[in-house]
């Protein structure tokens, strides 16, 4: 009977100490005090199975934008390394993670701004410099810009708290897939050094964890092959902090929660995160989807292109149609990409005859506009036809000759170029078109050309790439 009552007693110290500590841990993380959770709260919530409440939940997803940031006495210390969405299906039980490249060029109109989305964060740390949640509005409005997905919540982390965390829990184990050897890592005082690993499974250190995280330059994939390992270390880390021995470790679980006290400041609060533990119990994480917009080939979202920031050539990443429809699209359906997949054969299953007219007065764009439908979307019958009148409309318009036998064609190429949709095709056009066999028409306008006029470079050109942020990277 002792030996039982030693037992629990020792079950109830350990249990008040990490109450006790995650609440003097929210004191410094959590930066929105709206609601506070006492101390016998946090108790209650962490030791009951009570109903999970937690923003997204009523919509059966729970999406949290997560920053990495280099952080204090860092070259480019606010600007986001990491832009990550980490999703959860409540109803399923799935988890997803959508990662943002850095050098995604955006506009804010609501915030006058426009440039890379890694200088969103900084741009709204300079707008607001003592109100972090109005400093996160601007990343949030990009985000959702991008994604059409509503964050519910936001954690902020920097360098030094993400390599003291992976050292406070013992380090992680990941399966590296390829040789690095990046003689050009980023070092102390804006200086270079080499960092090797050999392809294999290792055990990181945090230093070994972040450099693993950060390097680019010796990826095949660039910036791109780097989210894809940032979302693979990530989750390594999920799994080991979760893990019955890291959390039953007084010691290790001290020093975990005393580094996150100090390198991370986030929404989630203490109520909130007793919530997030209930919630974890049931996922499904040994099955996560992992998305990373890229411009690698022919099947990526984006493309490269250029830009001057301050009389200094830039490379940046754009969607490669002409708005954001398509990540809209992935991002809403990253739970179910079959969806995404089936569409496409029903694409590829209806063939149709696409035939162009450019009313635009620029050749360049029609010319574009013509490569993204055959080589992106894969559309087989493309024809170009000669306009004699040689006219200009102001408005881009696709005519469907079918009688609505083509809708997922059409549906495409109306949300993605953008354009309109007509059922009744002008006399001009079929004077055009003549004797020619097409099921839809497009007519391209003058408002496509602004979507369709930045120049399109290489992917090489963008991996090799040394711009202004090259400390950064």
């Amino acid at each position: 009977m002792g030996i039982v009552f030693v037992a629990l007693l020792v079950v109830a110290s350990y249990a008040s100490f990490f109450v006790w500590k995650i609440n003097s841990v929210e004191k410094k993380i959590d930066v929105d005090r709206s609601s506070k959770t006492s101390t016998i709260d946090t108790f209650k919530n962490l030791t009951t199975r009570s109903p999970i409440n937690l923003k997204g939940i009523d919509q059966g997803r729970i999406n949290i934008l997560l920053l990495g940031i280099a952080g204090s006495n860092k070259a480019g210390k606010n600007l986001t390394d990491t832009i990550m969405i980490v999703s959860i299906n409540t109803k399923t039980n799935q988890v997803a993670m959508f990662s943002i490249p850095r050098d995604l060029y955006v506009e804010i109109p609501t915030e006058n701004f426009t440039g890379k989305i890694n200088s969103v964060y900084e741009y709204g740390l300079a707008l607001h410099p003592d109100d972090k949640v109005k400093a996160m509005e601007p990343i949030q409005k990009a985000v959702k810009n991008i994604t059409d997905l509503d964050m519910n919540y936001w954690t902020v982390v920097n360098f030094n708290g993400f390599q003291k965390a992976i050292d406070a829990i013992g380090g992680i184990n990941v399966m590296n897939e390829r040789d690095i050897l990046d003689p050009t890592y980023p070092g102390p005082g804006y200086s270079y050094e080499t960092f090797q690993l050999s392809k294999g499974l290792h055990h990181l250190d945090g230093a070994t964890a972040l450099k693993y995280a950060r390097m680019r330059h010796n990826d095949p994939a660039g910036d791109f092959g780097r989210a894809a390992r940032q979302q693979q270390v990530l989750q390594a880390v999920k799994n080991k902090v979760f893990s019955t021995g890291t959390l039953l470790d007084a010691v290790a679980l001290n020093s975990l929660l005393d580094t996150l006290a100090d390198n991370i400041q986030t929404d989630i609060s203490t109520g909130e995160l007793s919530d997030f533990l209930q919630l974890v119990k049931k996922l499904d994480t040994a099955n996560i989807t992992n998305v990373v917009l890229d411009a690698w080939n022919s099947k990526s979202l984006l493309k490269v292109s250029h830009t001057t920031f301050n009389n200094l050539t830039a490379f940046i990443l754009i969607p490669r149609v002409g708005n954001w429809s398509e990540t809209q699209e992935e991002a809403k359906n990253i739970f179910d990409l079959n969806e995404l997949k089936d569409k496409r054969e029903k694409i590829a299953a209806e063939n149709a005859t696409i035939a162009i007219i450019n009313k635009s007065g620029d050749a360049l764009v029609a010319k574009r506009i013509t490569d993204l439908l055959r080589n992106n979307f894969e559309y087989k019958n493309i024809i170009s036809l000669n306009d004699p009148t040689k006219n200009i409309v102001d408005t881009s318009t696709l005519y469907d000759l079918t009688n609505g036998a083509t809708p997922f064609t059409l549906n495409e190429m109306a949300g993605k170029l953008p354009a309109s949709v007509s059922y009744n095709l002008d006399r001009d056009y079929t004077q055009i078109i003549g004797s020619i066999h097409a099921d839809i028409v497009l007519v391209i306008g003058k408002d496509l050309i602004n979507k369709y006029n930045m120049v399109e470079d290489s992917v090489e050109d963008y991996n090799n790439a040394k711009d202004t942020n090259s400390y950064n990277n």
